[in-house]
């Protein structure tokens, strides 16, 4: 038996393995034992590797190595090795060949931390940031982190710059953080990446600098990190500091999304859904949004609800689309409480219900979505599901307006016309239509129209009437269809052309518009933009008159009276009850 501080003295005057006396021979120093025992770890730790084996489940033979390994990594730990130290705690850690207990991994942590190991010192921080075999504290969480970090060590670097990003256990401070992630980022290590990329991206701490952000970005991309793939796919989809590339974007999203990261999933759903950067695809947005929804990704849950309601998901059931709509709805997702909404409104895969759909809306809007607000006003102010309130409903338009909502800014400058909800003003009105029109909304072009035909909220101008009501009128609005016929027949804001009369008055009239079809019949009658035909006329003024035209009705008596044309008397005749 030797004295342990004996032999380690003999060994620094060279004597390294029998005593000078006995010849008896040493027993193995510590480096010999920390060798051998990491020679046969590794035998065990490559069996793992190759699927023959787990920590859990070791065969005999590889139970009786592991156990001959911890023997000579406590003996050469016992005699101050630090590295065999580390080496143990970590076995202790995780459980490897040693029944796993955090407090032994502190013990022999603590030892090597004692003698400047880094990765003991990073490991022993991380104990107690943990609260694992001790009680939580930031402070000396940080105090061994900062001697690891000062070490060169990237991994205390990056858990470093996180406890200044968040201010545990020092004093917050973005400077120092990005220092620390930095020093970190250099080094590899991808979550620092990731975090200056997040920094440059934000502008946080340093000059927002996309450029830089994708440098960082793609470095931990490349690394195969998930969440930098994501973030590098989302840069190349919005070409924020590299240049736009939908498919560049779809190859990051499809590497992330293939490490299981729910966001990735949706957003390469999403890019299937839309055929952006790949052959659009139906089967396979419903495969990754479904993938991601499971996982919980409430915006995935929301658009897979949308694609088998819209009958494009693995299956067409608008009562699957209701079950995913819930999900999202009830994690807060405003998009999918305004589809809820909507299904409750229109019956579809619930039942039919006003007050349940304002119920729905209610949240959504709540939370600033601009197509609930414009519903929830609606109900509010037809009084459907809710109590009549034209001034509450005023204001959800203009809630809605302010985000551009077109048909919102429309029904609110109808609100300000007739003063309901609101003060009244032509002005207020007609700006609200302008904003409306210029999205191209058809209902605010012709109010617009009207607007300047009448001279209410603006100054007087056919031009302007006829270029508002002409947009209108080629969106198929019939009423403003049968104005412009008006207008380019009195020359008004237009040149007159008689053939282009005849267009915009048969546009409408074969919409059923009663004074275009006497319009349009009065045409063929006088020869104006088209041949003399007084059948045609009385077919168009038969149509007017079915509806109640009184000039129709008067010019129909007029030409049967007067006329002995044949083909007149047939087409009265076969009209007659």
């Amino acid at each position: 038996m030797f004295h342990a501080a004996c032999v380690a003295e003999l060994r620094k005057f060279g004597v390294k393995h029998t005593c000078p006396l006995c010849r008896t021979p040493f027993p193995l120093g510590p480096e010999r034992l920390h060798d051998e025992a990491l020679r046969r770890y590794f035998v065990v730790d490559r069996m793992i590797a190759r699927g023959e084996a787990s920590w859990s489940a070791l065969p005999i033979e590889a139970q009786q190595e592991i156990g001959a390994v911890v023997i000579g990594m406590q003996s050469a730990a016992e005699q101050g090795h630090a590295q065999a130290q580390y080496d143990l705690g970590i076995f202790f850690k995780n459980g490897h060949g040693v029944a796993q207990s955090d407090e032994e991994a502190l013990k022999w942590l603590q030892k090597a931390a004692d003698q400047g190991h880094a990765n003991a010192q990073c490991n022993l921080g991380y104990f107690y940031q943990e609260a694992r075999g001790v009680e939580r504290s930031a402070a000396k969480a940080a105090h061994w982190y900062r001697k690891s970090a000062g070490q060169g060590n990237s991994g205390a670097q990056a858990k470093l710059g996180y406890l200044f990003e968040h201010g545990l256990g020092v004093k917050q401070s973005d400077v120092e953080a990005l220092k620390w992630h930095r020093k970190a980022a250099e080094q590899g290590n991808t979550t620092s990446q990731c975090y200056l990329g997040g920094s440059f991206e934000e502008g946080c701490g340093v000059a927002q600098d996309y450029v830089e952000a994708a440098r960082w970005y793609r470095l931990a991309a490349e690394q195969g990190e998930e969440l930098a793939q994501l973030e590098i796919g989302s840069l190349f989809e919005t070409g924020r500091g590299v240049p736009q590339n939908d498919v560049e974007a779809v190859r990051w999203y499809r590497k992330a999304a293939e490490q299981m990261n729910s966001a990735a999933q949706f957003m390469l759903g999403n890019c299937f859904r839309e055929g952006r950067g790949v052959a659009q695809s139906d089967e396979d947005a419903g495969l990754w949004l479904q993938m991601a929804a499971v996982q919980g990704h409430a915006m995935a849950q929301c658009y897979l609800g949308r694609l088998i309601g819209e009958g494009r998901g693995p299956i067409q059931s608008d009562q699957e689309a209701v079950r995913w709509y819930k999900r999202a709805a009830d994690q807060g997702c405003a998009e999918a409480q305004y589809y809820m909404g909507d299904m409750f409104n229109e019956g579809r895969g619930v039942a039919q219900s006003d007050k349940k759909a304002a119920e729905w809306y209610k949240k959504a809007a709540d939370q600033g979505d601009m197509y609930a607000q414009f519903s929830l006003g609606l109900l509010l102010l037809n009084g459907h599901g809710v109590v009549r309130d034209v001034k509450r409903a005023a204001q959800l338009f203009e809630k809605a307006a302010n985000q551009s909502h077109a048909e919102a800014q429309c029904n609110l400058g109808v609100l300000c016309a007739n003063g309901s909800g609101v003060a009244q003003s032509d002005v207020q009105a007609a700006q609200w239509y302008k904003k409306a029109a210029e999205q191209g909304l058809m209902n605010a072009q012709f109010n617009l129209g009207l607007s300047f035909s009448r001279g209410r909220g603006v100054a007087q101008s056919d031009g302007e009437a006829a270029k508002w009501l002409k947009k209108a009128a080629e969106q198929g609005y019939a009423e403003a269809q049968y104005i412009v016929g008006v207008f380019m027949e009195e020359s008004r804001g237009m040149v007159r052309s008689d053939t282009e009369t005849v267009h915009w008055f048969k546009m409408a009239a074969e919409q059923g518009h009663a004074r275009a079809q006497f319009k349009l019949g009065l045409m063929f009658y006088t020869a104006c933009g088209v041949k003399h035909n007084v059948v045609e006329a009385a077919r168009w003024w038969l149509k007017a008159a079915a509806q109640g035209n009184t000039q129709a009705q008067s010019y129909l008596q007029h030409v049967k009276e007067s006329s002995t044309h044949k083909g007149l008397r047939d087409v009265l005749t076969s009209s007659a009850p």
